[in-house]
């Protein structure tokens, strides 16, 4: 009961931060970027690095979590050296505690410091002359890809400086460098590294706008720093490098096409399930149901027709569409007469609404003159949709997700919220083919720990 009643009084904020207006980021070796030492000087006047500083203040003192932006998604951050600051993670998401937290940190000189605490190690370049405490197998995909949406599995050191919870009891830990350059300041002006999974609730879509966040963990958490929408949508791809041959445990932002150009990982392997996995999780998104909206999800790997819709809304009036490259609304406009749920009381057909970025337009068994949704970006609220319309119509909310893997990524989460922010109580995915890539396998691999149900149709 004390615990709820702390929940309650916990007044979230919300801070905007424009990176661009914080000061000036400096660079000791231009050509490595952040990948060298650097430093952020701040601009004394701006209102944009007074909002930074104060999260910075809150990773470094508080036991509750900071969320923020990255490129991926929104992330919940925390000490990752300090026990009580991690427990204030899985409190807030309500996440289970054998789920380990991927660790996030502003240069390779913070990395190395974590491996080895050794005197000296701090000052080590990559491929430097000094043993690296980063394993040679990852030398080449942190020159690709850092920073960027790449987790890399690194043996836990003994003593780890790390919270135990962090790792979930695991002999190992994921490390990021984001390129988003307000995530990369927080950290660096905390000085400790930031264990952070997406700062949604567990279980939902992943947040990609502070709005999201807002909806998931409004009074969990004190602040969150408003970055804007992330670009990239879906999480890091989690790859382990020690196995023989590397393995990938998480697809996400980065192909395994690419990795695959890299020295070292010729051979890199899947080593994930798009479902619900059992055991003990080698990296997070492994093992338990993620990013379900409320409604219910389901995957339809096919065409679109009137008799799959109908056949699958259980008694439900609303009705989310989520397309992808090939379903139009004009799919619908088909007469079935052997459907015998909700059809009109004249004719034969399935009577619905179809609504376009929150504004119904009344159809009928007609949509020809309806083309492919634009992505439902802005979605303001609406009642009583059918007022004066047949009772029996299904309304069917049409969002276009786009047709490349990498725009799809961006828009999924974002889009299964908007949906169920229009109160649907189930959404059709029109899903894309895994062997497309990485990005397509993580959609994919998404949806599928979303969905009720997968059909072939």
């Amino acid at each position: 009961m004390e615990k709820q009643e702390r929940d309650i009084e916990i007044r979230t904020q919300v801070l905007s931060v424009d990176v661009e207006k914080v000061g000036n980021f400096l660079f000791e070796e231009p050509e490595h970027s952040f990948l060298g030492n650097w430093d952020l000087q701040l601009s004394p006047a701006s209102h944009h690095a007074a909002n930074l500083l104060q999260a910075v203040q809150k990773l470094q003192k508080s036991d509750l979590p900071v969320a923020f932006p990255t490129e991926t998604v929104y992330g919940l951050g925390a000490d990752a050296t300090r026990g009580e600051a991690i427990a204030g993670i899985y409190n807030a998401k309500r996440r289970p505690a054998d789920n380990p937290l991927i660790v996030h940190i502003s240069s390779l000189t913070q990395l190395r410091h974590l491996l080895d605490l050794s005197p000296g190690s701090d000052t080590t370049p990559l491929n430097g002359i000094r043993e690296d405490p980063i394993p040679t197998i990852y030398h080449s995909v942190i020159s690709r890809f850092w920073p960027g949406p790449l987790t890399i599995l690194l043996p836990l050191p003994q003593p780890s400086p790390l919270a135990p919870s962090v790792t979930a009891g695991l002999p190992t830990f994921g490390a990021r460098m984001p390129s988003s350059r307000l995530a990369l300041a927080l950290i660096h002006l905390a000085g400790v590294p930031v264990a952070a999974p997406s700062a949604n609730a567990s279980t939902r879509p992943s947040p990609t706008t502070a709005a999201h966040v807002l909806h998931d963990l409004s009074g969990r958490i004190e602040l969150i720093i408003d970055g804007g929408p992330c670009h990239v949508g879906v999480e890091s791809t989690v790859v382990d490098g020690l196995a023989d041959p590397p393995v990938v445990l998480r697809p996400g932002g980065v192909s395994i096409e690419t990795l695959r150009q890299c020295s070292g990982w010729e051979h890199v392997v899947v080593g994930y399930r798009d479902g619900v996995e059992t055991g003990v999780p080698r990296a997070p998104g492994m093992k338990y149901k993620h990013y379900s909206p409320t409604a219910r999800v389901i995957l339809v790997q096919g065409k679109l027709s009137i008799r799959l819709l109908t056949t699958h809304l259980r008694g439900c009036m609303n009705a989310g569409l989520a397309t992808t490259k090939t379903w139009r609304v004009e799919d619908l406009a088909v007469s079935e007469a052997s459907i015998t749920q909700r059809v009109a009381k004249a004719g034969g057909a399935l009577r619905y609404f179809i609504v376009q970025n929150g504004t119904p337009d009344a159809m009928h068994s007609n949509a020809s003159n309806v083309g492919h949704c634009s992505t439902l970006t802005a979605t303001p609220g609406y009642t009583d949709i059918a007022d004066g319309k047949d009772s029996d119509a299904v309304r069917v909310v049409v969002t276009d997700l786009g047709t490349s893997p990498a725009v799809i990524a961006q828009n999924l989460f974002s889009a299964l919220r908007e949906l169920d922010m229009q109160g649907v109580d189930v959404i059709f995915v029109e899903g894309i083919g895994a062997d497309e890539g990485l990005t397509a396998a993580a959609v994919m691999n998404r949806l599928r720990k979303a969905a009720e149900l997968e059909i072939r149709s």
